[in-house]
């Protein structure tokens, strides 16, 4: 058996995810760091770089969360699962798309429309 859509699609959602935090641990290293230094506690608030960071990496565990969702539904053919996921990846990755066109949420957008696919069985 080869590799299905719905398995490539999910995974790719896993990895956006872990992708995400590693990016924004190593992007925003400095701030990161900084923080850290200074207690952590309440360090996030006032500089807009340290904001950055923080919302960046947060977005990837809930990120991660779905690919794992998107994988155990794609174990057992659960094609309304997977369509359901790639919904709200739409939602996401077009609004934020619209709030920012250079943004890399192109990449969930890609892969959200193949879980919407796949939920409609218009890809296997």
């Amino acid at each position: 058996m080869g590799i299905t859509w719905k398995h490539a699609a999910a995974a790719a959602l896993l990895a956006l995810g872990l992708l995400h935090i590693l990016f924004g641990l190593a992007r925003f290293h400095p701030a990161l760091t900084a923080a850290l230094h200074e207690g952590l506690v309440n360090r996030f608030g006032t500089d807009d770089e340290r904001r950055l960071a923080f919302w960046f990496i947060a977005f990837g565990p809930p990120l991660t969360l779905c690919g794992h969702l998107a994988l155990r539904a794609a174990a057992v053919n659960d094609l309304a699962t997977l369509g359901l996921i790639g919904l709200y990846g739409c939602a996401i990755g077009a609004a934020g798309i619209a709030a920012f066109p250079q943004s890399p949420l192109w990449g969930l957008l890609a892969v959200s429309i193949v879980l919407v696919a796949v939920g409609r069985g218009w890809l296997v």
